[in-house]
């Protein structure tokens, strides 16, 4: 009999925590997309040089011949990879860039967990050509272990970090406890969670100017787009309208989780801004302060003459979203609320 109980505890750890059941999505007919061009580019990057390293025999394969690696010289790091497509009948009138936040990549955007589409198919079916970026130093933009360059140690996340703190679980222990916060609209379902961590990439908290360098030189050779940034990325949103005022056309901030320059506010005033916001913010221990921050950036730019709109899911009627509005079940509801508000400022036919 104990060993009965003992084999079902074992089995229950090495299930995890009791996640909900995964809701399976509801089957669509979604006609076929018609590109006139898809493809991809790196673009940005700084070369430095690196010296007084000892050099080394690495055996590159078992059961091969080791080779001698110096690791003096110079080298390319700060690059950004992008992934373009555009649709055979474009109707945004300029690109559509989309950025992603903090420990993830461009996927923030092309799918979600439980596979739906994400917002990328969403805006091209709708006529916008897309890009979608890895920042410096995640996913395909490559990767640089140089601590004198990059500043710092990468952070890497637990299974349980972004559940409770995206506002997707019901706080501190929340994944162990298998506890979603009431009426969430992410895809909480251990099966999907799951492959939401699997998304998951290791970041600097240190390389916000080599970051910046990256998107600058991505606006500079795509030229006037709209840009949409999520949660870190309202950082270089904010800080690329300001450097680059007449390439960003409107910029779109998911969630930000930071602000610009106050001293530049005045190169925002002729760029349309959209920030949203969504659901559980008020009894967060962080989220209050974060968006209170946004909310002053965002009355310092209309002081200046600037126009920013800020939107609150909630007081819409849309409900239950966490900070990865995106991904949530209710994610194409935000993306028709962002689509409406582009086309109402005239760039969208």
């Amino acid at each position: 009999m104990h060993k009965t109980i003992l084999a079902m505890a074992l089995a229950a750890v090495m299930a995890g925590p009791s996640l909900p059941a995964r809701a399976q999505p509801a089957t669509t007919t979604q006609p076929p997309v018609s590109l006139q061009s898809w493809g991809s580019f790196h673009v940005g990057g700084r070369e430095v040089v690196i010296s007084g390293q000892p050099v080394r025999e690495v055996l590159f394969t078992p059961g091969g011949v080791p080779a001698r690696v110096d690791p003096n010289g110079t080298y390319l790091m700060g690059g950004m990879y992008a992934q373009y497509m555009i649709p055979a009948s474009p109707r945004g009138q300029v690109p559509l860039l989309m950025w992603h936040g903090g420990g993830l990549t461009g996927v923030t955007w092309e799918t979600t967990p439980d596979g739906r589409e994400g917002w990328q198919n969403f805006f091209l079916r709708r006529g916008w050509p897309t890009y979608v970026s890895d920042a410096v130093e995640r996913g395909r933009a490559g990767w640089t272990m140089i601590p004198e360059q990059t500043g710092g140690q990468p952070v890497l996340l637990t299974l349980d970090n972004p559940f409770e703190r995206f506002r997707i679980g019901a706080g501190q222990g929340s994944y162990q406890r298998g506890e979603v916060l009431p009426g969430n609209q992410f895809p909480a379902d251990r099966e999907s969670y799951l492959n939401f961590v699997r998304q998951v990439v290791p970041r600097f908290t240190t390389t916000d100017a080599l970051t910046l360098e990256a998107y600058l030189a991505l606006l500079d050779r795509v030229g006037p787009s709209v840009v949409m940034a999520h949660s870190q990325a309202g950082l270089f949103g904010w800080r690329a309208a300001q450097e680059r005022p007449d390439k960003v056309r409107a910029l779109v901030l998911i969630e930000p989780a930071a602000v610009g320059d106050i001293a530049k506010v005045a190169a925002l005033r002729n760029i349309p801004v959209l920030m949203v916001y969504g659901d559980y913010i008020a009894q967060d221990s962080r989220w209050p302060t974060i968006r209170g921050n946004g909310v002053r950036f965002a009355e310092a730019v209309r002081a200046a003459g600037g126009s920013v709109d800020v939107v609150d899911l909630p007081e819409r009627g849309i409900r239950g979203n966490s900070h990865m509005v995106m991904m949530d079940r209710n994610g194409d509801q935000v993306a028709q609320l962002v689509q409406d508000w582009l086309a109402a400022k005239g760039l969208w036919q």
